[in-house]
Formats: C-alpha cells, sequence, structure tokens
C-alpha cells in the first residue's frame, strides 16, 4: 500500500485512491501504476514501466489488440479495432509512441500504448 498517493499526472487531481495494483483519479477516470520507491513510470529497479490501456504492463515480446480505430496516412482504410498485433517491442518514441511492431497489412509502425490493450 502506498502511503502518499502522487496527483493525477493528467488533471493533477490530489483526491486519487488506489485499486488494487492502480491508482485512480475520481475526476478524470485516470489509471495508472505507481511503484513504490520510484519515479512515476518506472519500477523499483530504475526501469521503465509501459501500462496498455487497462492497466496491464508490457513487455518485448508481447501480443497486444488494437481498442480503437485509428488513422494511418497515406491509406484509405486505417486499422481497425480488434486487430491482433504480435511480437512488440518497446521502444523510448516521439511523441508517446511506445511500441513498435509490425501490423498485417500497413507494415512496420509505432504504436501508442494508450491504444493497445494485452492479449
Amino acid at each position: 500500500m502506498i502511503e502518499n498517493l502522487p496527483p493525477c499526472p493528467k488533471c493533477s487531481c490530489e483526491y486519487t485512491y488506489e485499486m488494487n495494483a492502480l491508482v485512480v483519479c475520481p475526476e478524470c477516470g485516470h489509471e495508472w501504476v505507481v511503484a513504490e520507491g520510484g519515479p512515476e513510470g518506472e519500477d523499483a529497479a530504475g526501469e521503465r514501466v509501459v501500462t496498455d490501456a487497462v492497466g496491464n504492463v508490457l513487455k518485448d515480446g508481447d501480443a497486444v489488440v488494437v481498442v480503437k480505430a485509428l488513422k494511418v496516412k497515406g491509406s484509405p482504410s486505417g486499422i481497425k479495432a480488434g486487430t491482433k498485433v504480435r511480437g512488440i517491442r518497446l521502444v523510448d518514441g516521439i511523441d508517446g509512441h511506445d511500441i513498435d511492431c509490425r501490423v498485417d497489412g500497413f507494415g512496420a509502425m509505432q504504436l501508442k500504448s494508450s491504444v493497445v490493450k494485452k492479449a
């Protein structure tokens, strides 16, 4: 149990509460994992922790499912919700894109962890 809960990183609300392994903001509904003893987004060993849209911790090689339809530049159709992506790789991407993967029919691309959930 975390004694001093951090404020919400999205809306800065101070009234956050713990729910199992997640910390939840009652105002905006944002959920995130906070490791004890380390800064937000890092575990106790100092490694970066990447979570999916529902709060599951992602690792290299995991399979994920896209949870919302995504537009792709240069493509008449985008990536549909429910598309399964196998063998992801976690990277320090640009503009929040922290998953490097290969999507069938589209090729190599980067995705945000907030639009996928662990399969």
